[in-house]
């Protein structure tokens, strides 16, 4: 389990492990909370299906403890219990605690029209992602028919880091907020940090003079990106950028920055101009509509 020294206090988007690891000290902690919380978000794509044994091994939590917890979990619906194999599985319940928060998203209903024409049109996908600590959680994505082995769905976490939709939101964050994140993102994962530092200050760089950002096949391989800022927003301080991934072989040269760019960055213009939110204080000031109807 992931340790964090007292002397740091862990943001509320933390992980629930790494936040349960700072507050031994605290009397107003709900512990028991925290290991429930921790033992949900063991499960993960590809590990979906999971024992006691397993979430003991994953969560370093007691297995006496974990038996407890997940039978808790069972009764209150947010795990199932698969008797045949002696493991638990995420319940349907837990969808009920994604809804108030996509709920409050209404822009994402406005902007998927927009997304699916885009996506049709570059045979690719189209995403919107919502910033959360060091990571960026998808809220919304169309996609064409094949858009090869990187398949966005909603709630899916990708780092900010290494990603063209990290740097594009990172880009959208008020100046204090932005120095904070960037601690973070050098104390988290020093390694991460120091491979792609460089490249995580060219996005931000980018968005602020083109307004969008690429990844040539960063995160993976046989994906290039471009993301744009979409807004940091007024009432919530949510942070949001838009992207586009193709797959590499079907990317002519130049038609990623030259073209799919310009296009990402004027659907951003678009949806914020219909939600009524701001563009970034450095973002730039182009005729992106103009070039994205070529």
């Amino acid at each position: 389990m992931a340790q964090t020294p007292r002397s740091k206090a862990p943001q509320a988007s933390s992980s629930a492990a790494v936040v349960l690891a700072s507050r031994a000290d605290d009397a107003a902690f709900a512990t028991t909370l925290a290991k429930g919380l921790v033992v949900l978000e063991a499960f993960k794509a590809g590990t979906t299906l999971l024992g006691n044994m397993e979430l003991s091994g994953l969560t370093g939590i007691p297995r006496p403890t974990v038996a407890r917890l997940t039978h808790t979990l069972t009764e209150l619906g947010y795990l199932r219990h698969d008797a045949g194999r002696a493991k638990y599985r995420v319940g349907a319940r837990t969808l009920r605690m994604a809804h108030p928060l996509l709920a409050d998203m209404q822009f994402r209903q406005v902007a998927r029209p927009m997304m699916q024409e885009l996506a049709q049109s570059v045979r690719g996908t189209v995403s919107i992602g919502l910033l959360d600590a060091t990571s960026m959680i998808y809220v919304e994505t169309a996609r064409s028919g094949d858009v090869g082995p990187h398949v966005p769905d909603i709630g899916m976490p990708i780092p900010v880091v290494m990603t063209a939709m990290g740097r594009a939101a990172a880009a959208t964050l008020p100046q204090t907020d932005a120095a904070l994140l960037e601690k973070r993102l050098a104390s988290d994962d020093a390694e991460l940090w120091s491979a792609f530092r460089d490249k995580y200050h060219a996005g931000l760089a980018q968005c602020a003079n083109r307004g969008f950002c690429t990844c040539w096949g960063e995160y993976m391989a046989s994906i290039h990106a471009v993301a744009a800022p979409l807004f940091h927003a007024r009432e919530t301080s949510r942070s949001f950028s838009i992207n586009c991934g193709i797959p590499a072989f079907r990317l002519q040269p130049g038609q990623l920055e030259g073209e799919i760019g310009p296009r990402i960055a004027a659907l951003a213009d678009s949806i914020r101009a219909i939600v009524g939110e701001a563009a970034p204080a450095a973002g730039p000031q182009k005729q992106n509509k103009k070039r994205a109807s070529k």
